[in-house]
């Protein structure tokens, strides 16, 4: 029932979006109901890996040592940061912020995780960025190939969790089938499953909200 009535809701969408010079998000916003967001243990933070590709440019940066550098030029990061810079980083909080703005994704040596716990975790924590930790002789390709189908979902004060699932070019299909995994992984984390939801809905990044009945 959920899946035929996301359908209905992205058909629409795509049929009223009127063409634009750009190409348009898909976002959907699942609003939550009964749930006392006072109690630390009801919030959570998640990546999710969708079926489909957003076909969005990630920008991925690497913080590393060894062959780590070399790998992450390979698989074209968008920033790689040796230990040195990092050093550098540490020790200016302006220069770790915008760090922290810039990228969606963050990896890094293994070894590298005690420094930029103290350096960089409050900036990158309270984003939901730390990095993903990786052994010094793990590859580093398949994690950042990954990211390209992985997004966010967060719940924290507000009883709401938006996320981005796809563009306005691509497949219905392919839409609804990234709007039912982030619906069917939000249910698996509420105490009632689909009984927390009030109301879930559909929009491009420039039109209005289409509510899913």
């Amino acid at each position: 029932m959920v899946e035929q009535e996301l359908k209905i809701a992205i058909e629409k969408m795509k049929k009223d979006s009127p063409a634009r010079k750009f190409t348009e998000s898909v976002d959907i916003a699942v609003n939550l109901k009964d749930i006392n967001l006072q109690d630390p243990s009801k919030r959570f933070q998640m990546d999710v890996r969708l079926p489909h590709p957003l076909e969005k440019e990630i920008k991925i940066c690497v913080l590393g040592e060894g062959s780590h550098l070399v790998e992450a030029e390979s698989a074209g990061a968008a920033r790689i940061i040796n230990k040195d810079e990092l050093d550098n980083i540490s020790r200016e909080p302006k220069l770790a912020k915008k760090l922290a703005q810039q990228y969606d994704f963050f990896i890094a040596t293994a070894s590298l995780m005690p420094q930029i716990g103290r350096s960089l975790g409050k900036f990158l924590a309270p984003r939901g960025k730390m990095p993903k930790p990786l052994p010094p002789t793990a590859p580093i390709e398949p994690l950042m190939n990954n990211f390209q189908s992985t997004i966010q979902i967060r719940l924290r004060q507000s009883p709401v969790i938006h996320a981005r699932i796809g563009t306005i070019d691509m497949e219905i299909d392919f839409i609804v089938e990234n709007a039912l995994n982030v619906v069917r992984t939000i249910e698996g984390r509420l105490e009632k499953g689909e009984h927390n939801i009030r109301t879930i809905y559909i929009k491009t990044t420039m039109g209005p909200a289409i509510k899913v009945k």
